[in-house]
């Protein structure tokens, strides 16, 4: 097969996990019902919340997680691939959690995992503030997915500014990236659509993007317009701002005739950099 019908599911996750869960798995039927092969949700689609001492009583071992065990068992009542976005689990060696994305199969088994690897800390202008590092322990490695549709290449929200990780998958084979995120509403609006486009077209991949959207808390609104791109930087999908789903067709032959086209990937090469010393020293 390769062609297959993708789903994004867009949610507003809040800080109670069995509302979450119940949401979830009602769009996660939806999409089934319309006909999606793949179906993807948001990061942390287990729960939103701010507070790191609440989200870590909540948090629970991954082999403990009701969300996982629910999704391996919806996969397997469906016969659809999911992607759990990401949720948020709790280390048994690290006192930080971890903002883990999981593939699951058909059969309910999980066919890869991927911890987040870029921390978002940032404090914007409009005096919201985000220290993910302090919550979160941050992934090392890529991941990289063999699906019934060729490879998938793994990622969360704010790796979507790091291109080189999309460039990384892409040479090692991956035609669809997945980037799950709750982009806020400020560097949604300026950023999301570009930077989503953008690895896209330098990548010749798919891009599958399910988004948080809407008021989590007083102080967290995340932007929504969840996104399915083509090679070529079309957008074939997009959500608006309210909790549902959006589907396109994914035509995996579309990304050889594009890597075809402009065979950037192809044409990399090493390179070195010239600097005045003064720059050197500082790079030091």
């Amino acid at each position: 097969m390769s062609s297959f019908t993708a789903a994004c599911v867009q949610m507003t996750s809040k800080g109670n996990v069995q509302e979450n869960l119940y949401l979830a798995t009602a769009l996660i039927r939806e999409a089934a019902s319309a006909g999606a092969d793949f179906i993807a949700t948001p990061e942390v689609t287990n729960m939103l919340e701010p507070h790191k001492s609440e989200a870590r009583a909540k948090a629970q071992f991954q082999e403990n997680d009701i969300t996982l065990k629910a999704f391996r068992a919806l996969a397997e009542e469906t016969g659809k691939w999911i992607l759990a976005g990401s949720l948020v689990i709790k280390n048994p060696d690290d006192d930080r959690l971890a903002n883990r994305s999981f593939l699951i199969r058909p059969d309910g088994d999980i066919a890869a995992q991927y911890d987040k690897i870029h921390m978002f800390d940032v404090e914007l202008d409009t005096g919201e503030s985000h220290k993910e590092s302090r919550a979160y322990a941050p992934g090392d490695a890529a991941q990289l997915a063999e699906t019934t549709w060729g490879m998938f290449g793994m990622s969360v929200c704010y790796d979507v500014r790091f291109p080189h990780l999309y460039q990384k998958l892409a040479l090692a084979g991956a035609g669809v990236l997945t980037v799950p995120a709750a982009f806020t509403a400020t560097t949604g609006e300026a950023h999301w659509h570009i930077l989503l486009r953008a690895r896209a077209i330098e990548n010749g991949a798919f891009v599958i993007a399910p988004a948080q959207c809407g008021q989590h808390t007083e102080k967290r609104h995340t932007y929504g317009h969840s996104l399915i791109i083509d090679p070529w930087g079309k957008i074939l999908a997009e959500a608006g701002e309210e909790p549902g789903f959006v589907t396109a067709e994914i035509n995996m032959a579309e990304v050889t005739r594009r890597r075809q086209q402009i065979p950037n990937l192809r044409n990399i090469r090493d390179f070195s950099m010239h600097a005045p010393d003064s720059v050197a020293d500082a790079a030091e």
